[in-house]
């Protein structure tokens, strides 16, 4: 959305924020939206794009907070226990401390949770890639037997019980609460989750100072001694191919292969950002190793030699000081704006 465009959308939904907000009662619905915040929704953090908002689906303020609402609301479960939010947890950069978060029922699927920070950004999603648009995402977890377990249409039924539901979704899309208003709705949430504000992104702009440790770090990841930015780099600190890291010799997850049913992409998974890694723990598609120190001594002793193992990952012979160095920088990618942003957590 071009800039000229994002004052116009200011302009013409902040009247409707406020008039809407004076007669909401719902705790669920966020009360009041100020101007200086909806322009912070909108504004990309420095060396950002623009949030890539698509054209069938343009940002709205009542959108956003329709979406924001279906978030955190466990009606889109089959046994009401679970939500977005029980999963992806604004405290922990929108991800989970569990390796693999319960779902309905407490049943466990076999991936863990991802961050859902800078999904704006993703060019597809899954840990295979399998799906191309965050719209279409949403429709997996709301399916997913050990997730949400629950037909969307069945959702739909269930949320056109609620009065607030049904006025928003006229607002928000000019049309009867159904699965194309769910979806777009939550998405566009879901966009706004940016997080560039971080000790490291600050750094970069001069406005703070990595400490000695950190900053050591930082020229070892970006070395080519190590070669972690071969894979972690950019401004998101992934390049979003497609790699096996040599976790095991033998993956029971396929990975890609799931989709591909090439033999070259099995075990394969989607590189993750490493913006806010230090709050995302346990790491890896399965959640198996519990600290970072932990990810990083699987990289120094070179993998398991996985037959699609990336040459990337070989011995790197690194001294304690130098693994805790990477610890320090790594640690320093948490961007504590972000977590703490009172517009992305559940309203009380």
């Amino acid at each position: 959305m071009s800039r000229f465009l994002y004052h116009i959308v200011l302009g013409c939904t902040l009247s409707w924020v406020m008039l809407f907000s004076a007669c909401q009662k719902d705790p669920k619905i966020p009360i009041e939206i100020k101007v200086d915040t909806i322009a912070a929704l909108l504004q990309p953090p420095p060396r950002f794009d623009e949030i890539p908002f698509p054209e069938d689906n343009p940002f709205s303020m009542d959108k956003w907070r329709l979406g924001k609402a279906f978030f955190y609301d466990k009606r889109l479960s089959l046994d009401l226990t679970k939500s977005c939010g029980s999963c992806h947890k604004a405290s922990l950069g929108f991800a989970d401390d569990e390796p693999v978060s319960p779902g309905v029922e407490e049943r466990l699927g076999t991936r863990n949770s991802p961050t859902l920070g800078n999904v704006a950004y993703l060019p597809y999603y899954m840990r295979e890639g399998g799906v191309p648009t965050l719209e279409l995402q949403i429709l997996v977890p709301i399916q997913e037997h050990a997730e949400f377990d629950m037909n969307i249409l069945d959702v739909v039924e269930r949320l056109k019980q609620d009065e607030t539901y049904t006025q928003l979704s006229e607002r928000a899309c000019g049309r009867e609460l159904d699965a194309y208003v769910l979806t777009r709705a939550l998405s566009t949430f879901e966009r706004t989750l940016i997080s560039g504000n971080s000790y490291y992104d600050k750094a970069e702009r001069g406005e703070g100072v990595l400490s000695p440790a950190a900053q050591r770090g930082k020229e070892l990841f970006f070395s080519a001694e190590t070669s972690c930015s071969s894979c972690h780099g950019g401004i998101f600190f992934t390049d979003h191919s497609f790699k096996n890291n040599g976790l095991y010799a033998a993956y029971e997850d396929p990975g890609r292969y799931r989709l591909t049913i090439d033999s070259v992409d099995l075990a394969m998974f989607r590189i993750p950002s490493l913006l806010n890694v230090a709050l995302t723990a346990p790491y890896m598609h399965d959640g198996s190793m519990a600290t970072i120190k932990q990810v990083i001594e699987h990289y120094n002793e070179g993998g398991a030699n996985h037959l699609n193992q990336s040459s990337l990952v070989r011995p790197l012979n690194l001294t304690d000081q130098q693994i805790n160095d990477l610890v320090a920088f790594l640690e320093s990618l948490t961007d504590e704006e972000f977590i703490s942003n009172p517009l992305f957590h559940e309203e009380e």
